[in-house]
């Protein structure tokens, strides 16, 4: 397992992942926002023959390069659970005027062949949204279910606060106290931290 790289891209300062994974020869790239060229470049410097692209939710933030980065990687697989593909498609997806509606999106698939990761469940800041569990480095791609000491916002269309607290509470909070935590905007934490010092948790 290679270490993967965290590009910061777009407006909102997504993270967006690149993670390698030598035995399938596979490269996962999660939640492209933004900066295509920054994102492609970053893709180069790995080895791999498919580049998947995961996305965590479909708010336009994590999904604006998306288009740009399948076409110029070659990808044919993005990855996104079925209850956010209406979001995905939305024409009304945007934050403008910053941040218009991506068009042309590329085709969801909702099945990934292999084991290099395991998808877990965690509605409530959208209604599709996961996490993304690599065991082998080990590591956990959150989105924006859970920041650190902060959570995800849960006013956006679609949110639940509810919801989103129970999913962190019963999908995230039984995972290992050392495994890090990696959001969708902000600094890296560890499930053990979050049980800890999280003030909505």
């Amino acid at each position: 397992m290679s270490d993967f790289i965290v590009e910061v891209v777009g407006m909102l300062d997504v993270n967006c992942y690149l993670v390698p994974v030598a035995e399938s020869r596979r490269l996962y790239i999660i939640d492209p926002g933004g900066d295509t060229d920054a994102v492609v470049a970053a893709a180069k410097k790995f080895t791999y023959d498919e580049a998947i692209i995961l996305l965590t939710h479909a708010h336009i933030d994590h999904i604006s390069a998306v288009r740009d980065v399948a076409k110029a990687l070659g990808v044919s697989k993005v990855y996104l659970h079925k209850d956010d593909v209406s979001l995905y498609e939305s024409p009304d997806n945007n934050l403008l005027p910053y941040i218009p509606t991506a068009e042309d999106l590329p085709e969801i698939t909702d099945t990934i062949p292999g084991n290099d990761f395991e998808i877990i469940e965690t509605p409530g800041h959208s209604p599709g949204g996961v996490c993304y569990y690599f065991k082998q480095i080990p590591a956990i791609f959150v989105g924006d279910t859970i920041f650190n000491n902060s959570v995800g916002r849960s006013d956006l269309p679609g949110g639940n606060h509810e919801q989103l607290i129970g999913s962190i509470k019963s999908k995230l909070m039984p995972l290992p106290d050392d495994l890090k935590l990696y959001p969708g905007h902000g600094p890296a934490s560890t499930v053990g931290s979050e049980k800890k010092f999280n003030p909505y948790l």
